[in-house]
């Protein structure tokens, strides 16, 4: 059996999916390094040694993400927006909109009922409302970033971080924190402001039903209630979520193989 391979190279983690000729999952993992030369060879090397497979099994590679570029195995690459857009349609046909919030940007990708691509908008200028904001105030508050979800489940109330800026959000957590602010509170909080922000961008490109969450920031539970919250609407997030972008450069691959006429399931 031949496989096709994607792999989303993101500013703090790299993801694989493997996939076959009749569009089947058939293996997926992450590592927690992006761009720069550990992140994809280590993502790429697990994926193949986890499931017994040599690069000579893998027909086609592509690659998306932020350090797209810097792979040298794929045979093609794409946009994240193309392939988050792919990868989402595929795990759900009727979401029109999609949020998903990287490391160092959020986008916001508007759907046709085809699945093609109306709109979107970009956020790449400010940390604010990314994944790297969650990871810096995870870091002044001692937890982990994974854990941002069920602390800020455990809030009696939420607290406001007014600062948009990381560098001033950051000062202004500390304050709180020398208040005896529970952490808890502070937590939901900091999602409560992500969501706010990336909230703003969601609107400028229109919010359509269904509305779906990508990424490994869409694992947050408290981010998306708040969201949800925001934009008064249910968010869809899939258990695979976190491997779109991958799942939808893998799925690309293989409509390359088939416009060859090289896919035969």
């Amino acid at each position: 059996m031949q496989y096709v391979l994607g792999i989303d190279i993101g500013s703090t983690a790299s993801k694989a999916v493997i996939m076959t000729y009749d569009r089947e999952i058939y293996a997926k993992t992450v590592v927690p390094h992006g761009t720069g030369s550990i992140g994809p060879k280590q993502v790429y090397e697990k994926i193949l040694s986890e499931n017994n497979l040599k690069k000579e099994d893998l027909s086609r590679i592509l690659v998306t993400g932020y350090g797209r570029f810097v792979f040298d195995d794929a045979d093609n690459q794409k946009s994240e927006i193309s392939c988050h857009a792919k990868g989402i349609n595929f795990l759900n046909p009727e979401v029109r909109t999609i949020i998903d919030i990287g490391g160092q940007d959020v986008k916001a990708i508007r759907l046709n009922e085809k699945g093609m691509i109306l709109n979107f908008v970009m956020n790449d200028k400010c940390a604010a409302g990314t994944g790297r904001f969650l990871d810096t105030m995870a870091n002044i508050l001692n937890v982990k970033t994974s854990e941002l979800g069920s602390l800020s489940e455990k809030a009696e109330k939420v607290v406001t971080i007014s600062n948009t800026c990381t560098v001033f959000a950051e000062s202004e957590v500390i304050s709180q924190l020398s208040n005896n602010v529970r952490l808890e509170d502070l937590v939901a909080g900091i999602n409560k402001s992500v969501a706010k922000r990336v909230a703003s961008l969601a609107f400028r490109v229109g919010i359509a039903t269904e509305v779906a969450m990508s990424g490994g920031v869409a694992l947050n539970k408290g981010v998306v209630k708040s969201l949800s919250e925001e934009l008064k609407i249910d968010i869809f997030v899939h258990e695979d979520c976190q491997f779109a972008g991958a799942l939808g450069a893998a799925l690309f691959a293989l409509e390359e193989l088939e416009k060859k006429g090289d896919a035969i399931t």
